[in-house]
């Protein structure tokens, strides 16, 4: 008896990156965006492209470039809406082009509610989420960022950001915070 086993889409696929700020302005404000991309899907499709794999679109304040995730349910205004979003993938789809999100669980921006609400107290029931200490180690963040701890003057403790200090680091040793990303990523996957 034999198998028969089929070559996953990626082997051998050719995957385009997008950074969306200079790929292609849909709206003429000078920025790329979703709506441009939209509009060279057919020139994608004719190079070969078999995936598009999207830098952060998420809402963000951009401190690092879309990074700093303040909403990872919702597209940053810059470069549309989630029904630019869901237009995108049906027409790339219609070309058999999948898209791929660049997806950051390592951190949030510091404006991500979650980390509003942890740093509101120490007894927030989101302190958890992200790590916080009365005293720092050595680490340095990446990037030549420094030291990668900040002083929280208001709950007197500080928290860990492996890149910049607007991007603190979550807790993956908390379960509540595993649960929250799987339903960011129930969210995408149902798109």
């Amino acid at each position: 008896m034999s198998e028969t086993t089929q070559t996953p889409w990626w082997k051998g696929a050719t995957v385009y990156q997008i950074y969306p700020r200079s790929f292609a302005d849909g709206n003429g404000d000078g920025i790329g965006d979703l709506n441009g991309m939209l509009r060279h899907l057919d020139h994608l499709q004719q190079l070969g492209v078999d995936a598009l794999w999207l830098s952060p679109i998420f809402r963000s304040p951009m401190a690092d470039a879309g990074y700093d995730i303040s909403d990872y349910c919702d597209i940053d205004p810059l470069f549309g809406s989630l029904a630019d979003i869901d237009r995108l993938i049906a027409e790339a789809h219609a070309r058999n082009i999948r898209v791929l999100l660049d997806f950051v669980p390592n951190h949030t921006s510091d404006e991500h509610p979650w980390f509003v609400e942890s740093r509101s107290s120490r007894d927030n029931p989101k302190r958890d989420w992200y790590v916080w200490r009365d005293q720092p180690n050595n680490w340095r963040a990446a990037l030549g960022a420094g030291s990668a701890w900040t002083w929280d003057e208001h709950t007197q403790q500080y928290y860990l950001h492996l890149f910049l200090a607007k991007q603190p680091d979550l807790n993956w040793r908390n379960p509540e915070v595993v649960e929250a990303m799987h339903d960011v990523l129930r969210f995408w996957l149902d798109r």
